[in-house]
């Protein structure tokens, strides 16, 4: 299996990295208010890593940035701009996100799979669709698997084509939501490698995961999740050696 290529995320045609901003976020579903008055924000270029309990809000938050939930109240701003208004397809065309479930097409090669979104959302052609999947497969180690189907590929490879399937969408920033957390404990590290070299490519990434040396080693910004607020946020190498809160001193003693 090829290993990812060192200029992940450099692709000549992406557009430029932008910042992502949520202010004040409220949501209550089903009477349970999951997230209450979330502020954060990652810098263009830059990875936010969220971490905390199971519970806490971390993947709805991603699914509010992304408006597959709308939020009760606050804002969600792209480069200082607020996007609440605008059109949700639009807006999930610049940002891309990969859940922990693969979600790929069983019947349809990994190539095609890649190219769907490209087709029917960016409007290319067959032709124009394929060498952008080509393009991503190679960033992603998996050019010589095009033209396999899903279930021929480890759970590993599966998650690469997922990263791939965004990526080809030519998104300004991406939202990963514990993408490894379904994976066996060897297929995780090379999903991590191809994450760290989207980051330092100059992707703007917020990462919910639960893998505290990606949070640590890659992360520009730490942020703390409980009960659906944010405890503490701040550098990594701060939080972890010196956390204040109590909340976080206690959940870093049972993920180290």
């Amino acid at each position: 299996m090829s290993e990812p290529t060192e200029d992940a995320a450099q692709t000549p045609d992406r557009p430029r990295s932008a910042s992502l901003t949520g202010t004040g976020l409220n949501l209550t579903l089903a009477h349970n208010h999951v997230l209450r008055g979330i502020d954060i924000h990652v810098d263009a270029g830059k990875t936010t890593t969220v971490i905390g309990p199971s519970g806490s809000g971390k993947s709805t938050l991603l699914r509010v940035l992304n408006r597959l939930y709308e939020p009760d109240s606050g804002d969600v701003l792209i480069d200082g701009q607020s996007v609440l208004r605008e059109d949700p397809d639009r807006l999930r065309q610049r940002i891309g996100m990969v859940f922990q479930q693969f979600n790929l097409f069983p019947h349809m090669t990994i190539a095609d799979n890649v190219a769907l979104g490209p087709r029917k959302l960016r409007g290319l052609s067959k032709d124009e669709a394929r060498a952008v999947a080509a393009e991503q497969l190679e960033i992603v180690g998996l050019a010589g698997r095009a033209d396999a189907r899903p279930a021929n590929l480890s759970g590993g490879q599966q998650q690469r084509v997922a990263i791939a399937r965004a990526l080809a969408m030519k998104p300004a920033l991406m939202l990963f939501d514990e993408v490894t957390s379904a994976l066996d404990p060897e297929l995780v590290k090379g999903v991590l490698s191809l994450m760290a070299d989207l980051a330092s490519g100059g992707m703007t990434m917020i990462v919910v995961t639960h893998e505290m040396g990606f949070a640590r080693s890659v992360s520009d910004r730490l942020v703390f999740m409980d009960r659906g607020q944010v405890v503490e946020s701040g550098v990594p190498d701060q939080l972890f050696d010196n956390a204040e809160t109590p909340r976080l001193r206690q959940f870093l003693s049972q993920v180290l």
